[in-house]
């Protein structure tokens, strides 16, 4: 394990510029305490991590951006000097610069890193097309070899529509009855958040115990509860704090309502609670945001004792956490959650995506109580009405005949095969990474940058999700995300993986030799 400690500050995202009349992009260099430059190269990452920028699309030219923002044209061509040693941008004589097709997101496509480039740089290696491409940056569960398990999946969901009353789909969700209005729903998502929680396993069952249903809300995906739980906690302007390296998809939620977010120093076992005190006496956060278990993009997993922590410096600043514990089922070693230890400030939430199947839509959140469950599913009808109840009846068929757990257990030895090749074929050294993860995270080599060796990978049609997609403030380490759940089967992830290993093994200038 390679990681050391990774540091980090205030990334303002309080405000956006509306586009200029040309249709050119214009970044925010709003509340970005550092030299302009950086500022700039700083606000193009960000710009392409929330998909405001697409990979292929055109920049401004740079004497035209630096009349625009007041600027000297040499600092406009130090930002995108450093854009173009990032892996940001690429940059064609005669034509101008573009967002690279490593870095920039297809349109429309989930905020998780950068989705699958529409198109390749031409300054790659070599020439290969997207259709060859096997996309690395978007955190996906491998798909398990088992035609059994398909057939499983197929009369799961036969069932769930025969058991669906037609009448829910002619009526809009009832108003406070939950998101969608119905206990078999609560409790199928109780019954999975027990894997996690126990009292709430057993009010699942309809057991004696601890656990209240009514204080589960259904979801349609983790993605739609993040946008509800922030809506809900926070006022535009305010602060909110998470990992300095932290899941794309919340910082594009915070960007969009306003917030200002604070990266929390963090190490090898994860956020670090000595810094998190720091950081609330500092900054006053409204919230933290984590993800404790198989943190996304390290793969770190915060010890018991951290959790203890972070759950007391959470209570005497009356400080909401959400504990995002999307990965937290696939590890049979993981310690208990923080809303174990802080049921009362932890909003829990776990999701079908990760774990079970992608395109199943639904997240299950614990909230502390009632009146706060209650919240939240108003914060949820004020942007949705209410969950589509086709994917909250599979959910809650596959959660009770058990296709949900095979489906789990399929995805964690998938999982386990790929990090197995993965230890065999790359060094020790660059790998921080957990047994029953579908992603790891790679520390370069001196030599390289984390720009260059994504290029490189890009060359060999393998599309990666660099360190600054994941990023807070501060300097970005250069280290990429590898997706291991990408390639479709183990013969393509060993070709993957090999790929890797070669580049690792050599430098850059010898790496980029074409013969």
């Amino acid at each position: 394990m390679t990681m050391g400690s990774i540091q980090s500050g205030p990334e303002d995202q309080s405000r956006q510029p509306e586009p200029s009349d040309s249709g050119l992009w214009q970044p925010d260099l709003s509340g970005r305490a550092k030299p302009v430059y950086l500022a700039i190269a700083d606000a193009l990452a960000d710009d392409i991590a929330i998909g405001r920028l697409a990979a292929g699309q055109r920049l401004p030219p740079q004497r035209l951006l630096a009349d625009r923002l007041g600027l000297d044209l040499t600092t406009v061509s130090r930002a995108y000097g450093e854009a173009r040693r990032r892996g940001l941008l690429d940059a064609r004589v005669g034509h101008g610069s573009f967002v690279s097709a490593q870095a920039g997101p297809a349109r429309g496509a989930p905020p998780d890193g950068g989705p699958v480039p529409p198109a390749l740089s031409p300054t790659a290696p070599a020439a290969v097309s997207t259709a060859m491409l096997i996309d690395m940056t978007m955190n996906q569960p491998p798909l398990p070899d088992a035609p059994e398990l398909l057939d499983r999946v197929r009369r799961g969901l036969a069932e769930a529509m025969r058991r669906l009353d037609p009448q829910t789909l002619l009526r809009y969700p009832e108003a406070g009855a939950g998101l969608p209005a119905g206990e078999e729903d609560r409790a199928a998502g109780a019954r999975w958040l027990g894997k996690r929680l126990p009292d709430l396993g057993d009010a699942g069952r309809g057991d004696a115990g601890t656990g209240d249903t009514g204080r589960i809300v259904v979801c349609p995906g983790t993605q739609s509860a993040l946008l509800a739980l922030l809506g809900m906690l926070t006022r535009p302007g305010d602060t909110v704090c998470t990992e300095a390296l932290t899941y794309p998809g919340f910082k594009a939620i915070a960007r969009q309502l306003g917030l200002r977010v604070v990266g929390v120093a963090m190490d090898c076992e994860g956020l670090d609670p000595d810094a998190l005190s720091a950081t609330v006496a500092a900054h006053a956060p409204k919230l933290l945001y984590c993800t404790p278990t198989l943190h996304n993009p390290t793969t770190a997993t915060l010890p018991l004792e951290r959790r203890a922590a972070i759950a007391a410096i959470a209570r005497s600043h009356a400080l909401p956490i959400i504990e995002d514990d999307i990965y937290g089922v696939l590890p049979q070693d993981a310690p208990p959650p923080i809303a174990a230890l802080a049921p009362d400030m932890t909003f829990h939430v776990v999701g079908l995506a990760k774990c079970v199947a992608p395109g199943l839509r639904i997240a299950y959140v614990a909230a502390p109580d009632r009146r706060q469950a209650t919240r939240l599913v108003a914060a949820q009808r004020a942007t949705i009405l209410g969950t589509p109840p086709i994917p909250a009846a599979v959910a809650t068929r596959w959660i009770a005949d058990g296709t949900a757990d095979a489906l789990l257990t399929a995805i964690r030895a998938e999982a386990s095969a790929r990090q197995r090749m993965a230890r065999e074929l790359l060094p020790a050294a660059a790998l921080t990474t957990h047994g029953q993860a579908f992603h790891l995270w790679l520390t370069l080599p001196p030599g390289w940058t984390r720009g260059e060796f994504a290029a490189f990978l890009r060359g060999h049609g393998i599309a990666a999700a660099v360190s600054d997609m994941f990023l807070t403030g501060g300097p970005a380490p250069e280290s990429l995300r590898i997706c291991l759940g990408a390639p479709v089967g183990r013969a393509d992830c060993r070709r993957m993986l090999d790929i890797l290993a070669d580049a690792l093994d050599q430098s850059p200038a010898l790496a980029g030799i074409v013969i």
